[in-house]
């Protein structure tokens, strides 16, 4: 088949997630059917606490994509659902984790799971999504599926630690963030969409394309949000604004703040990053610093690179629907502002 190169062309419209959404609205019915049948325990706080993340909102990207892979790849069967529900219990595991981890208090605008249940309770529902979607796995049968997904499990854990010793480490390079939120983000949206074409017997050229796909995509969804956390016109986020700043994060918009920053700018990012400047002003500070130096924007930019590297995977794929929906997908990552 021939590789028309798709383009991030300018739109009357703003990229929206609505193809994607439309695309993939009957399968996602069924995946939603399964998560709420799985997160069913004898143990009543289990599914409590599950459900006041699972039903907080959210767009489900990463079963989504799953769904929208099998679409793409032209596959009429219902494997996809089952492993599309694996993978937003592994997602929904690690936001558990994370939230005690970073001791986070809102998320889409409500109190985190750590907060309402507490931390050890936090944590062990958060094993327990995390033995479901292996449960799931197992049930479906292949090998193959439960090497790539567990190997994503895998990644995201190492990224998970990388990121927690980085922070508060002014010295963390733009490459070493870019394996970071390769390994904790981009990972699984690549194993989300790669199984697709695995369920879908499709040729290895088409797993790879999908999994660039995927990892692409990732990579540019983190970066914008990372972006937004810093970006002073920019809608509120589901999680507080500033988190980031707070936690001592080595994100994009303040490595690039930071290298291009004079002396005493760079030391206002010493002592804020080490935790010494974690004030309301000091966030103001911070934001003003960010906009001066225009790194929402460049941060952005290098989203919008690998948004680019998201379309062009795809574009081996037959022109219709599904790969239209994706590639705006793609569009939409880079420019959402919340």
């Amino acid at each position: 088949m021939s590789a028309d190169i798709v383009s991030l062309r300018p739109r009357n419209a703003e990229p929206s997630l609505a193809p994607l959404l439309a695309l993939t609205a009957s399968g996602m019915n069924a995946v939603n059917a399964i998560i709420l049948d799985r997160m069913q325990s004898e143990i009543p706080l289990i599914p409590a606490l599950a459900g006041h993340l699972i039903a907080g909102g959210g767009k489900r990207m990463r079963p989504m994509l799953t769904v929208a892979g099998a679409e793409l790849c032209e596959y009429h069967g219902s494997r996809h659902h089952l492993l599309a529900a694996s993978v937003e219990f592994i997602h929904t595991a690690t936001l558990l984790h994370d939230d005690v981890v970073d001791g986070s208090d809102m998320r889409r605008g409500r109190d985190t799971a750590n907060i309402v249940f507490g931390n050890p309770a936090t944590v062990l529902v958060g094993d327990f999504l995390f033995t479901r979607a292996f449960e799931l796995m197992v049930e479906d049968g292949s090998l193959k599926v439960l090497k790539i997904l567990s190997r994503a499990s895998s990644v995201i854990a190492e990224g998970e630690v990388d990121q927690l010793t980085a922070a508060r480490r002014i010295e963390t390079s733009e490459e070493h963030y870019l394996q970071i939120i390769g390994a904790k983000t981009a990972a699984l949206f690549a194993a989300a969409t790669r199984i697709a074409a695995v369920v879908a017997e499709r040729p290895e050229a088409d797993e790879l394309a999908l999994d660039a796909y995927g990892r692409n995509l990732g990579v540019a969804f983190q970066l914008v949000d990372d972006a937004i956390d810093y970006d002073s016109e920019s809608l509120e986020m589901g999680k507080g604004k500033g988190d980031d700043f707070r936690e001592g994060k080595m994100t994009l918009p303040v490595i690039l703040a930071y290298a291009r920053g004079n002396a005493e700018e760079r030391q206002f990012w010493q002592d804020a990053i080490a935790g010494f400047r974690n004030s309301d002003e000091d966030l103001a500070e911070a934001v003003r610093l960010i906009a001066k130096y225009d790194t929402v924007s460049a941060t952005r930019d290098r989203a919008r690179h690998f948004a680019q590297r998201a379309i062009d995977a795809i574009a081996g794929f037959p022109a219709g629907p599904a790969r239209s929906a994706m590639a705006e997908a793609a569009e939409f990552a880079v420019s959402r502002r919340f």
